[in-house]
């Protein structure tokens, strides 16, 4: 078998030094007949297959590469805690398991969770010990049910349509970190630039930080430069802080945070425990304000246009999952390269490394949700408990300015008539702007509207004529019912929200013989085609005065779809500098 392994830190925001990787090469069986269980098979038990972790069965690169349903999977491996670190708790981290999943050490069961898409850890200090150690992991998928949030993965055994391969079990990094009694467990970055202060919030495991005498060095820095170093003593497990930047206004818009210079602060947390260090966390933030102000959507308090491209986020070999790290920087340098200052993750809540190369590399970034396709009490469970644990986990990235917890009324699909449903897409709006009230928040993208801070629309129209008319005015965009739907749920009315394009091309194009057939919302014979069919789209979206930004669907190929602007495994169409000139409204500038 190829072995093949994630080496890079699974979680650039929050960085320890000391970690043990556990992706590569673990023991796996099916449980079709889900007896594991009741036969005990989460201790001692050999399982007869292998596989590439974290490469879920249905990928060629974890080994196995079938499209069979098997909604029960077991994973088993052992590692080995070091003498030197038997003073320490040990934490067990798993990026994503995909839908369900339990975990033993050494028989003991250390963690249950259920998600698709957001990660969740476990203390396992006590179920562990010096020398080798055994992990088991149970997942269960649910392939058929409609009502689970998943994304663009398949309810069939074959991709079709808008639809992708499934993703079924581990499908992001595992790891373990040793750490103090008393350890940092999270910290969230609230930039206020009006202000010039970035407000931390500090949150403990372990041990209660309370009466032990533990302090907190907070060291900032701008291009190695110090900007602010503070020694605070700890009194509460949760605390949050205001540091002012003094130095901020000597250097004015130099150091916000922007697609086009994205600047970004470092820091150091230290645990200190009788003046010496116990923990100690990386991490950055950067400062950047999202806001709408009289209309317009705004960065850094100035009106923004935002150029940006729909990102499926598949890949070839690992379908959910990217090869290596290096290939989630290229997308993000792809991106920019043609002249995109951001991107639309769609339905899928991405590796975090990602969002770090659009932190560190400066791209826009709306965050969505994996969502279900039918509602029920269940589904809204379900998605509720999810959501809120993929806005905590990227929460401190500057490059997300957007929310979106639902697209195109999946899981909503009779919102337009069904009050239950209408009640939910209100409440996703709301629980997020609970949640994090500091960035744009859209109830439903692309179409039946009940909330949202931008009304986006989705529309494959390919007439030029057709689309100058259709967005010449903001009014004529939201009463256009585009792809024959409602823009706004009637009794919920458009009340001047900033408009945007967030759905629109979808031009297929098979650029070799070895893409295979394909579809797209229409479809080039040629290179000169292509380019002519993009010219008339992106014409009239550019040159609208009602639109404040864009979305072209889409990037990259994605199995049976070839309307993406480089074909599925990230190859040009056409030349990046040609479709950077469109980005640019340069539409009468070259060829191909």
């Amino acid at each position: 078998m190829t072995r093949v392994i994630r080496k890079e830190y699974p979680r650039p925001q929050f960085v320890r030094a000391e970690w043990i990787n556990l992706n590569g090469e673990w023991e796996f069986e099916y449980d079709d007949r889900d007896q594991g269980i009741a036969a005990g098979w989460y201790r001692g038990r050999t399982f007869s297959s292998r596989i590439q972790v974290p490469f879920c069965y249905q990928s060629e690169l974890s080994g196995i590469g079938t499209t069979e349903f098997h909604d029960v999977v077991w994973y088993r491996r052992s590692f080995v805690l070091p003498e030197e670190n038997s003073d320490r708790r040990w934490i067990l981290h798993f990026g994503a398991v995909d839908y369900e999943a339990k975990v033993w050490v050494n028989g003991m069961l250390v963690a249950s969770h259920e998600g698709g898409h957001t990660p969740f850890s476990a203390d396992i200090t006590f179920a562990a010990k010096v020398g080798e150690n055994e992990i088991v992991v149970r997942a269960q998928d649910y392939s058929e049910d409609v009502c689970l949030p998943r994304g663009k993965q398949y309810w069939k055994e074959k991709s079709e349509l808008i639809f992708y391969t499934r993703t079924t079990g581990i499908w992001q990094a595992v790891w373990l970190e040793p750490v103090a009694d008393t350890f940092l467990q999270s910290v969230r970055f609230t930039p206020d630039i009006d202000s010039n202060e970035i407000r931390i919030r500090t949150l403990f495991g372990g041990r209660s930080p309370q009466g032990q005498g533990i302090k907190l060095r907070i060291h900032i820095a701008f291009n190695g430069e110090t900007v602010s170093e503070d020694e605070i003593a700890v009194r509460e497990e949760d605390e949050t802080r205001a540091i002012r930047l003094h130095d901020f206004n000597d250097h004015g818009l130099g150091r916000w945070w922007t697609p086009e210079k994205p600047n970004l602060y470092d820091v150091r947390f230290t645990l200190l425990k009788k003046e010496q260090a116990t923990d100690d966390v990386r991490s950055y933030f950067g400062m950047r304000k999202i806001s709408v102000e009289d209309g317009k959507i705004c960065l850094n308090n100035r009106p923004y246009y935002m150029k940006m491209v729909l990102d499926q986020g598949y890949f070839p070999g690992g379908i959910l999952t990217a090869p290596t790290g290096d290939d989630l920087r290229r997308d993000v340098e792809l991106t920019k390269e043609m002249g995109f200052n951001g991107a639309r993750k769609h339905q899928k809540i991405e590796d975090p490394l990602y969002l770090y190369w659009c932190d560190k590399l400066g791209l826009l970034v709306w965050g969505e949700m994996a969502n279900a396709y039918q509602y029920s009490e269940k589904y809204a469970r379900r998605i509720v408990g999810e959501w809120q644990e993929a806005i905590e986990r990227d929460y401190n990235h500057p490059c997300i300015v957007v929310w979106v917890p639902l697209n195109e009324s999946w899981g909503i699909p009779n919102v337009l008539v069904d009050k239950r449903q209408q009640h939910h897409g209100l409440a996703m709006y709301h629980l997020t702007k609970s949640l994090d009230p500091t960035r744009l928040v859209i109830s439903n993208d692309g179409w039946e509207h009940l909330k949202s801070d931008i009304a986006t629309v989705h529309d494959y129209e390919w007439r030029e004529e057709i689309l100058a008319k259709r967005y010449a005015t903001a009014d004529n965009a939201i009463g256009s019912i585009a792809q024959n739907r409602w823009i706004y749920v009637p009794g919920f009315p458009y009340d001047g929200e900033p408009v945007q394009l967030s759905e629109f091309g979808g031009i297929s194009f098979r650029a070799t013989e070895k893409d295979g057939d394909g579809w797209g919302y229409s479809a080039a014979e040629n290179p000169e085609d292509f380019l002519e069919r993009l010219t008339r789209v992106m014409r009239p979206v550019l040159q609208s005065p009602a639109l404040q930004g864009y979305c072209y669907t889409q990037l990259t190929d994605v199995e049976q779809e070839i309307n993406g602007l480089l074909t599925f495994d990230r190859t040009p169409k056409l030349p990046l500098e040609t479709i950077r000139r469109l980005n640019e409204g340069r539409f009468d500038s070259g060829s191909v």
